[in-house]
């Protein structure tokens, strides 16, 4: 959400309280700007998702990095933040499971919030830690659905079952599917993207590479990454 200081800008059915960073509020419909989206993360490791999420009984998953080394079996590397993906027709159930917490709207570098009711629908991140803490603990990933498909919102002609979507690891921790995981990273590349694709393209069964292939092929016919088929031993 672009930064706005003249009230007359802002839609008039709008939501939420918007408040600039001196503090001026210029509609009674806007969300609060919070500040840049920055701070420390507590470190979390994936088997204390349950812990923190064991209660909620909408369905979510781990995503981001950790999402890969769970389908790898091992961590690759260093994660800052643990992502956990919901479904955005679920994310009212979540939040009002996580009672003693305090949820911002992520958009655009910066924070807004704490959240008093539902995310806007331009929002596809929230940043969570217990109420009255400093420390980020958890982001919410907010994923499309339709019906019992899986939607990606960048393209949403791409879709895959909900229950192909979300795969499970020995401990029965649940975590997107790779290549649902790696088609995220492949929009916006950074150093740590190749080297994660480099590093989980190996594990993918022929069903999820032409999954992939055929994903990245509606989104760039000239995409710099390459699944070659599979060869047997």
């Amino acid at each position: 959400m672009a930064a706005m200081n003249d009230s007359r800008s802002l839609s008039a059915d709008s939501r939420f309280l918007y408040a600039t960073a001196e503090g001026e509020r210029c509609s009674d419909q806007m969300t609060v700007a919070y500040g840049p989206a920055a701070g420390q993360w507590q470190p979390i490791h994936p088997r204390d998702a349950r812990a923190l999420l064991g209660h909620v009984s909408a369905q979510w998953w781990l995503a981001g990095g950790w999402a890969l080394d769970l389908f790898v079996g091992h961590q690759g590397r260093a994660h800052k933040d643990l992502d956990i993906g919901v479904l955005r027709r679920d994310v009212r159930q979540v939040l009002g499971a996580m009672s003693g917490w305090e949820f911002f709207e992520a958009k655009d570098g910066k924070l807004f919030g704490p959240l008093t009711g539902e995310p806007r629908e331009v929002v596809n991140s929230l940043w969570g830690r217990p109420s009255h803490t400093r420390e980020w603990v958890l982001e919410l990933m907010l994923d499309d659905s339709d019906g019992d498909q899986w939607v990606f919102r960048r393209e949403r002609s791409i879709r895959q079952a909900l229950d192909l979507a979300i795969r499970h690891d020995s401990a029965r921790i649940p975590y997107l599917a790779p290549e649902i995981q790696l088609l995220y990273k492949a929009t916006h590349i950074r150093r740590q993207d190749n080297l994660d694709f480099d590093r989980v393209a190996p594990y993918l069964d022929d069903g999820a590479r032409a999954w992939l292939c055929s994903a990245l092929a509606r989104m760039d016919q000239q995409h710099q990454w390459s699944l070659a088929p599979q060869t047997n031993a």
